[in-house]
């Protein structure tokens, strides 16, 4: 059996992320098979047991993961083009009155977050930003499959047949789409279910059946839904809870 890189199999384990894996180690704080290692780049047997020691996993505990409704107009990233990235709506007095969680807001938890996929700019919904590359991995790592669901306003007609094909049969960018759960909401309102984001699909996947999306909204990641949570404001992610 082949030794493969301790932190390329910590991170597919789901203790962390890669990143974190080798800042872990450097501080003596992953123990394989009970003995701590330090040593970046050490290569262990796929069947040995790896663990992480009380000061890695209080650190984990400490990181947050916050759910924002993103409202039109904002980045989900850095800054561009002059629009404001997501992450300046973070702040004390934006927090949803109906936030459940006994957290406190602290500038501290600004240090890090960063958006846990895309929702472009002319987009709403829910949009996660975390501190915990575990979720990260989970939601945009490159075998994920949680399902994003969005609301899709359009104008346009749709037959039968290319209702079919934006469930199953396009491409973008020469590569054929994961299958989807597109369906009607009502009479100009399309539900999506997605388990892949390449950039703007959506948008992209109407132009291909002659449809033009007037508004778009995320409104849940996983098992966690948008609900109650108000166009720009946030609330965190709350333990009981889990994509």
């Amino acid at each position: 059996m082949e030794k493969v890189r301790l932190s390329k199999l910590m991170s597919e384990q789901g203790l962390c992320s890669r990143r974190e894996a080798d800042e872990y180690i450097e501080r003596g704080w992953v123990l394989v098979d009970g003995v701590a290692i330090t040593e970046l780049g050490t290569r262990i047997l796929p069947t040995q047991t790896i663990t992480l020691s009380s000061q890695a996993r209080n650190q984990q505990q400490a990181r947050v993961t916050i759910l924002l409704h993103k409202p039109v107009g904002f980045v989900s990233g850095q800054a561009e083009k002059g629009y404001k990235p997501a992450i300046t709506l973070i702040e004390a007095a934006s927090r949803h009155s109906g936030d459940r969680s006994r957290l406190r807001f602290s500038p501290q938890q600004l240090r890090g977050l960063a958006p846990a996929g895309r929702l472009d700019i002319d987009s709403t919904g829910l949009l996660v930003l975390t501190q915990d590359g575990r979720i990260a991995k989970q939601l945009i790592g490159e075998h994920s499959a949680v399902e994003k669901e969005y609301l899709v306003r359009v104008s346009g007609r749709l037959s039968k047949e290319d209702l079919a094909r934006l469930n199953h049969g396009l491409e973008l960018d020469g590569e054929a789409l994961r299958p989807a759960q597109v369906s009607w909401q009502n009479r100009d309102q399309l539900r999506f279910v997605l388990r892949q984001g390449k950039k703007r699909q959506i948008r992209r996947m109407c132009e291909l059946v002659g449809l033009r999306v007037t508004g778009l909204k995320r409104v849940r990641i996983g098992k966690v839904m948008l609900g109650d949570l108000p166009e720009g404001r946030w609330r965190y992610l709350r333990e009981d809870e889990g994509f």
